[in-house]
């Protein structure tokens, strides 16, 4: 009886460590499958990228979306109170008939020399209180400037860095988020100094006004290691766009594992994929299609869907 127990004891020890090292080996599972996965509608410009063809194709292409195992879109046609040539109502209104979140934005106001020369944000304020004003009232949760130069001074930097704490909070305000997306430029050094621009723009925003946005692909480009980023400045990266040359996962250049492993680290709540194009040999929604494919077949349990 007891040699009976014994093994028993054994095969239950054993079980337990087999179903732990399984963990140990999917972490990324458990960490992402809760999280959106959007699709940054840029990708597809050419299927919706305006408002007439937004209008023509915008029911179709966004059920095909979320038959993929999309669960959210972020817009990239901000325009004078309108997305896409509708009204943000309107646009909430289309991405929820599909089932998808219009979770996200990419808009923004840049400044003049002559409005950084003089510290004065004055009119872009004013540009900006519609524009947030406008996202709320699409349902979304982010709103991400989606380019800056790199300052030619540290005294401008400054004024940079001021004038996106000052953005950022009239978001919180409003009950959103405020990031920036960035690409590889950003890592380049201020003019003048030993002071990459990305380091100084992340200590010289405030956590609570800002958070970053950064596209692991223009990362790569650059030469960084967005999970070096992530634990350099743990919590910043509320945001992450998913991208690689082309369809995800196809060119090995993108360490997508290990970038997911630390989405903990980086403080990751939702995700964007975005394509800047293809190869040629298919079109750009079949891509996407293989972007959505690979993501749930290395990170997600697979939900089942039609092709």
């Amino acid at each position: 009886m007891k040699k009976v127990l014994a093994i028993a004891a054994l095969m239950l020890v054993t079980s337990v460590i087999s179903v732990s090292a399984q963990q140990r080996r999917r972490p990324h599972r458990r960490q992402i499958v809760k999280k959106e996965m959007a699709l940054q509608l840029y990708s597809i410009r050419e299927v919706v990228g305006n408002a007439e063809t937004y209008a023509k194709n915008h029911e179709a292409t966004f059920k095909q979306l979320k038959e993929w195992g999309y669960t959210a879109v972020e817009a990239a046609n901000y325009d004078n109170g309108k997305f896409y040539g509708v009204s943000p109502e309107q646009y909430k209104k289309d991405c929820e008939a599909a089932g998808l979140k219009p979770i996200s934005s990419h808009a923004t106001r840049g400044l003049s020399d002559e409005e950084v020369a003089n510290h004065d944000f004055k009119d872009a304020m004013k540009w900006w209180k519609q524009a947030i004003k406008a996202h709320k009232d699409a349902g979304m949760e982010y709103i991400v400037t989606p380019w800056a130069n790199v300052p030619k001074s540290l005294d401008e930097a400054k004024t940079i860095c001021d004038y996106h704490n000052e953005i950022g909070r009239l978001c919180k305000e409003a009950g959103l988020k405020y990031g920036y997306h960035s690409h590889a430029h950003e890592f380049e050094k201020i003019p003048g100094t030993e002071q990459v621009w990305y380091d100084y723009f992340i200590q010289n925003t405030n956590p609570d006004y800002m958070f970053f946005q950064m596209d692991v692909y223009w990362a790569n480009m650059a030469k960084v290691a967005p999970v070096h980023y992530f634990k350099k400045y743990p919590g910043r990266f509320k945001m992450l766009h998913i991208k690689d040359v082309y369809e995800l996962g196809e060119s090995g250049f993108v360490g997508f594992d290990g970038i997911f492993n630390a989405a903990k680290t980086a403080g990751l709540e939702n995700y964007v994929v975005e394509m800047e194009g293809t190869d040629g040999t298919i079109d750009i929604m079949e891509g996407v299609r293989r972007c959505a494919d690979y993501l749930y077949k290395a990170h997600f349990v697979r939900p089942s869907y039609s092709k």
